[in-house]
């Protein structure tokens, strides 16, 4: 999800703050965004087009999409058919446009939010593994927008990937640390992740203790609460009302939210408002980019219908396993044998083992209890 403080510097020396059922199958033919987005839009999009053909056209035009396949060529892991599914799900921290009053624009994107979402064949349960975005890692070399090319580095925080090269440079980046290839790619920003919530009419949750954040404009009491938009991007974007301040325990806080949210989106009852329908489903079109074998609502809406039976209690949730940088507490490294078994597991369609993540800084801390749904 978007951070609460402007562009930072890249340079890892200076401290920061604070469905189809079938996979990987070429076709002919894009933060912590929520999934969501991805996991419900199918229903929305199946309903809503079914109604008149220039509803279908209306949200056609909504989607925006990127060539993955055409930027990275053969240069990426192999193509495996076993039924499971892979998504780099990105939340862009851009401040152009509408997202102007949450910073300064001091240059390019960077993907404040970055999660690898595993589907098991069957599509009944995933895995969601959030990459901490000042994790410091080997970034290949990428091609940006102008077709320059971008040298890769060792020790290079994550984020920057995305904002060198974009989401081919982003979706690269991760392909190499994890020797997964990614089937989709979907990204959100500040302004559509708000129009979302607010869409949906807010999202229930309960806060077991205060949160007070400054940066991030939030301040709620301990208790109920229905969030609107503009709530809920504060609290996915707070790092300081909550634990350490560390992006490791909002990463926890995000998850925790996104497992409220899936949970509330199967009780809101769209289906039997024509109007709320197509509200959900225009905003959602209008608020994704996604890569380009998504990005028309036929592909979009048969790719989501197959992922709507995943609900809160059929996702695992973990952090990529990672431990403090002792040269710089503001970046994480990634502990290499820990990560390995992860990225194993899932590329066997497997469960992630509790060893992966059991001695791992991500996961520890308890910023995750703080939030749950009614």
């Amino acid at each position: 999800m978007p951070d609460e403080s402007s562009h930072e510097s890249t340079d890892p020396s200076r401290p920061a703050r604070g469905g189809t059922g079938r996979r990987r199958k070429p076709r002919s033919g894009r933060r912590k965004a929520l999934v969501i987005t991805a996991c419900t839009l199918g229903g929305l999009l199946v309903v809503a087009g079914a109604g008149a053909g220039f509803l279908y056209f209306k949200l056609n035009g909504n989607i925006k999409g990127v060539d993955i396949n055409a930027a990275l060529g053969t240069d990426r892991p192999k193509n495996v058919d076993n039924g499971s599914m892979d998504i780099l799900v990105l939340g862009s921290d851009s401040r152009s446009g509408a997202n102007a009053q949450y910073g300064a624009d001091q240059g390019g994107a960077r993907s404040d939010t970055a999660m690898v979402v595993h589907v098991y064949k069957g599509h009944k349960k995933a895995s969601v593994v959030s990459i901490p975005r000042d994790t410091l890692v080997t970034r290949p070399t990428c091609t940006d927008a102008h077709g320059k090319t971008v040298a890769g580095g060792n020790q290079q925080m994550f984020n920057t990937a995305y904002e060198v090269g974009g989401p081919a440079c982003a979706v690269k980046t991760v392909e190499k640390m994890s020797g997964i290839r990614m089937d989709h790619y979907v990204e959100v920003d500040f302004t559509g992740f708000k129009k979302l919530i607010d869409t949906l009419g807010g999202v229930d949750i309960t806060t077991q203790q205060a949160i007070n954040d400054d940066k991030s404009h939030l301040h709620l009491p301990a208790g109920k609460h229905t969030l609107d938009g503009e709530q809920a991007l504060g609290l996915v974007r707070t790092r300081h009302g909550i634990g350490d301040g560390s992006d490791l325990g909002r990463i926890q806080l995000q998850q925790a939210f996104m497992k409220a949210l899936i949970q509330q989106i199967k009780d809101v009852g769209v289906f039997t408002s024509p109007k709320k329908l197509y509200d959900l489903a225009d905003t959602a079109t209008s608020a994704v980019t996604t890569d380009s074998d998504l990005n028309s609502v036929k592909e979009l809406a048969g790719f989501a219908n197959g992922l709507k039976g995943i609900g809160a209690g059929d996702m695992k949730m973990v952090t990529l396993p990672v431990q403090y940088d002792p040269a710089n507490p503001n970046r994480v490294l990634p502990l290499d044998r820990q990560a390995a078994q992860l990225w194993s597991a899932l590329k066997a369609d497997q469960p992630i083992p509790a060893s992966a993540t059991k001695d791992s800084a991500g996961d520890k801390g308890a910023a995750g209890s703080v939030v749950s749904s009614h």
